[in-house]
């Protein structure tokens, strides 16, 4: 029997990169230690893991790929973009489907890529995506 139970990121300052993810799912940080902070999610925890010579990724070039990337569905994409911008976020590039779906790049303070995406058929229920069946 396999569970998932935490998804881990390399880091050199995991409370820093925790506050940043923090902000922009809204969860609180968890405290653990100077070398592990994590954000809980129902029953997996994003970890943050000090690494004292973290590389950040060179993606898209190969040179030094991602080793991750986090998914965020959105329903609308320029209020998240104005929010996490401001919170230190950066874009690196916009694909669109047409009618306002489609993905965009984004890395976080230290260079990990995260994409917001918006599919079609994705209605939002309670503050939740539900994704057609």
């Amino acid at each position: 029997m396999l569970k998932l139970t935490d998804f881990i990121i390399d880091c050199p300052e995991p409370m820093k990169l925790a506050a940043f993810y923090a902000e922009v799912t809204g969860r609180p940080v968890n405290d653990n230690s100077t070398d592990w902070v994590s954000i809980t999610f129902g029953e997996i925890e994003l970890a943050f893991q000090r690494v004292d010579d973290y590389r950040a990724p060179s993606w898209p070039d190969d040179e030094h790929p991602k080793q991750f990337h986090l998914d965020f569905e959105v329903d609308e994409f320029e209020p998240e973009h104005e929010r996490l911008t401001a919170l230190g976020a950066t874009l690196q590039k916009r694909f669109s489907k047409g009618e306002g779906y489609g993905w965009h790049i984004y890395t976080d303070p230290i260079g990990h890529p995260f994409c917001l995406c918006r599919n079609k058929g994705v209605v939002w229920k309670d503050g939740n995506p539900i994704h057609p069946s």
